[in-house]
């Protein structure tokens, strides 16, 4: 050993020793950090364990409460004296009947089946019973719920009431609500923590600390047999130091307080031990080293700083520019690259929705765009004409269109433009636009021609500025915070390649789900198949990979991620208005009486369905922005149109977005067994797809105003809102222009397949009579 080796030996235990103090107070620190974080999470779990036995008790003494006023309905339809009265037709005195030796009952009554009286008594604040009464005949068992009555909330069970299997009315007793609340009034509660007794979203009864309501969903659990739930939350806890439970804590915490007793012991003294002289540079003197600076004449000068460069992008030059009026749809801007759209055209479209903005005072827009290879060209001149016109661009890059929108209410800018050709060929384009909250329609898309045409444009003495932003991230963190699926479910997505095959994975992955990816890289040629899922032949290949994976699911998306489609297990295409009753029913266990609006393609069975769980159907045009108006003018909570297009006002912004539709689906899906089932459960009868016929002189809205003015639909109610829907009491048959394509679009639906060929038959023949060259494909 050499004599250098005892020597640094030394240094090092007498530096040690005189660092002793100070790492015994380090040691003591960690020590109390440890312990403090050992016993908040101690405390977590102390108060998460009572919470959760709070929960458990008022749940089963609920239960218990509820489900023998359940049982004791069923027990007194079937009394003798209840039956005779049935089998005679007096509801009257069955309801008599019905309530003799009845402990705590406040009313009961028996009505027709038909419910007639009910539907006639909406307007005296009948609704709760409505709601009671249809449940009762859909789910044909006991149902229970809570409802406001006379101003306040009251226990109302309705049950099917038969003389042997012959449906002789509902009977429909009322309780009070001390039934449905006893059980939480006499659970155990620590009073940090926060329990509930919920329907849907309204809280019919609280305790505990009022500023946990927001989380306690999280916590919840159903009361069988009833739409309640009782929900439970407990004071947030940070994430456990290093991952460690609070018993690993706590012991950690002791043995770094015995390491500070232990080195605050050692012997100090002084050391005679020279230190090396240590000619290594400091990080000051390797600054003025001159390896990468340059002699001057005061010594080393710093090296130069790297200037970053930034590729001028191609601007459009809008000189000479045609303009076609044909581009300007009912509901956006849309046209074939290179025949009536280019950059050019893309900057005089900006110019003029800058123009329009700054009308109403709005400086800031985010832009985006689909995976077309169109796509960068058209951004550029879009971007260029509304900078241009003074407006401030965040450009937020390749993204489905539900991010754009999703960007003008995130970044507060309340202006977006998606361009984008959704699911139309490869060639098309367009241009989806948001000014001042309000998605672009009719006169005020056809007005942005009229500003070109008649140079009302503005052009500001300096151009607005240009942001890049990648929101993301963003946008799947709010979906997760809001959406955890119950259970794993396995799902195939196939984006078609289009702009939603990178973010729609994450975000279901994001909530919960195993995804396995189909046609998911990014491609505007769409080589595989055309990104339209309303069309079932681009839905085969999904079938295949769902049944050769197993998958719970298959969900598939259009070119720009706003329309969702969705298949089962087994391969049955389920159609976006039957997706449309699940997600109303859902809603509606929230938001009683809540609006839901539907487009004049959905089945005639929707608007039935909506009104069987306590909600106001209503029908209207086709098209996202005039559903979105409509949304608006009605406050409807959720709307959906066959295309598949589904828009949430309830928990989202009202915007038509396919991927967060799908994370809807999928919380809903995973609350069951098998999700398959639950969606062929839900109504259905014979119906077709969309059927797209070219229109004569490819002018489809001449072809259906003379179907307006001349056919004649014997025997069916019409609606000429969009085109001419026929409905007969067995089914009902739809023609229409299409906005965005020069074809007429058909759909059949009826409750047997007699009667849906009847149905075509007629539309056969009062539109080849019309036009007796159509080609029609039935």
């Amino acid at each position: 050993m050499s004599e250098k080796e005892p020597r640094q030996a030394a240094a090092v235990l007498a530096q040690l020793r005189q660092a002793a103090p100070l790492l015994a107070v380090l040691l003591a620190v960690l020590a109390l950090w440890f312990a403090w974080n050992g016993w908040q999470q101690l405390r977590g779990e102390q108060r998460t364990t009572a919470a959760e036995q709070g929960r458990d008790a008022a749940v089963g003494a609920t239960q218990q409460s509820l489900g023998a006023e359940l049982k004791r309905i069923d027990a007194r339809i079937a009394d003798a004296a209840v039956q005779r009265a049935l089998a005679t037709g007096d509801l009257a005195a069955a309801g008599t009947a019905l309530a003799a030796d009845w402990p705590q009952l406040e009313a009961a009554t028996i009505v027709p089946a038909d419910l007639k009286d009910a539907y006639a008594g909406l307007d005296d604040g009948g609704f709760g019973r409505l709601s009671a009464l249809e449940a009762a005949l859909v789910e044909d068992r006991a149902v229970l719920a809570i409802a406001q009555i006379d101003g306040a909330p009251r226990v109302l069970i309705a049950a099917p009431a038969r003389v042997d299997t012959r449906l002789a009315g509902v009977a429909l007793v009322q309780l009070p609500m001390a039934l449905a609340t006893a059980g939480l009034e006499a659970a155990p509660l620590d009073g940090a923590t926060y329990l509930a007794l919920r329907q849907g979203n309204h809280t019919l009864l609280s305790r505990g600390d009022e500023g946990l309501s927001n989380v306690a969903a999280r916590m919840a659990q159903p009361i069988p047999g009833t739409p309640l739930r009782i929900a439970a939350a407990v004071p947030r806890v940070d994430p456990p130091l290093l991952g460690l439970g609070a018993i690993p804590l706590l012991a950690g915490a002791g043995v770094f307080l015995l390491l500070a007793v232990v080195v605050y012991r050692l012997p100090r003294g002084a050391t005679s031990v020279a230190r090396a002289e240590d000619t290594t540079p400091t990080f000051a003197e390797a600054l003025r080293t001159p390896a990468d600076g340059v002699e001057g004449e005061d010594g080393i000068a710093p090296p130069p700083v790297p200037v970053r460069t930034e590729a001028t992008k191609k601007k459009a030059t809008p000189s000479s520019v045609v303009l076609d009026p044909s581009i300007f749809r009912a509901y956006d801007i849309r046209g074939v690259v290179g025949t009536t759209l280019d950059a050019g055209v893309a900057e005089l479209i900006g110019q003029a929705v800058g123009s329009l903005m700054r009308e109403q005072d709005l400086a800031d827009i985010v832009v985006g765009r689909d995976g077309r290879l169109s796509g960068p060209d058209l951004v550029a001149g879009l971007i260029a004409g509304l900078r241009k016109a003074g407006r401030n661009v965040i450009d937020i890059g390749m993204a489905p269109t539900p991010l754009v929108y999703f960007g003008a209410y995130h970044l507060r800018t309340g202006c977006c433009i998606s361009v984008t050709g959704s699911h139309n060929p490869p060639d098309y384009n367009g241009f989806k636009i948001v000014v001042g909250g309000e998605t672009l329609s009719g006169d005020a898309i056809t007005d942005l021609h009229t500003r070109v045409a008649d140079d009302r444009l503005h052009t500001a003495p300096q151009p607005g500025a240009v942001s890049e932003r990648d929101i993301s991230e963003d946008y799947v963190r709010r979906i997760a915070d809001d959406i955890q699926i119950a259970r794993p479910l396995k799902i195939v997505i196939d984006a078609g390649n289009g702009v939603a095959g990178e973010l729609g994975p994450r975000v279901l992955e994001a909530i919960g789900a195993e995804v396995v990816p189909l046609y998911c890289d990014i491609d505007g040629t769409f080589p595989n198949h055309h990104p339209d899922p309303s069309e079932p032949q681009n839905l085969e290949d999904l079938v295949r990979t769902v049944q050769r994976f197993d998958a719970d699911l298959g969900i598939a998306f259009d070119g720009d991620g706003d329309r969702l489609g969705v298949i089962t297990k087994d391969g049955e295409n389920i159609f976006a208005d039957r997706l449309l009753m699940l997600f109303a029913a859902d809603v509606l266990e929230r938001n009683p009486g809540a609006m839901i609006v539907f487009d004049v393609k959905c089945t005639g069975r929707l608007p039935g369905h909506v009104l069987r769980h306590g909600g106001s159907p209503l029908m209207w045009k086709t098209g996202h922005s005039l559903i979105k108006a409509k949304m608006r003018e009605t406050g409807a909570e959720l709307a959906g149109e066959m295309s598949g297009h589904f828009f949430f006002a309830e928990r989202w912004y009202g915007f038509d977005d396919g991927i967060y539709a799908a994370a809807r689906l999928l919380e809903i899906l995973a609350l069951d067994d098998d999700p398959s089932a639950v969606l062929k459960a839900l109504p259905n009868g014979i119906s077709t797809p969309e059927i797209k016929v070219p229109a004569p002189n490819d002018d489809p809205h001449s072809f259906v105003a003379r179907v307006q003015a001349e056919s004649a639909f014997d025997g069916a109610r019409l609606s000429t809102i969009d085109g001419v829907r026929a409905d007969w009491p067995d089914g009902w048959g739809l023609v229409r222009a299409s906005n965005t394509t020069p074809v007429l679009v058909l759909r059949f639906d009826a409750d047997t397949r007699d009667a849906l060929v009847r149905i075509q038959q007629t539309f056969r023949q009062q539109l080849l009579a019309i036009d007796p060259g159509l080609a029609l494909p039935f």
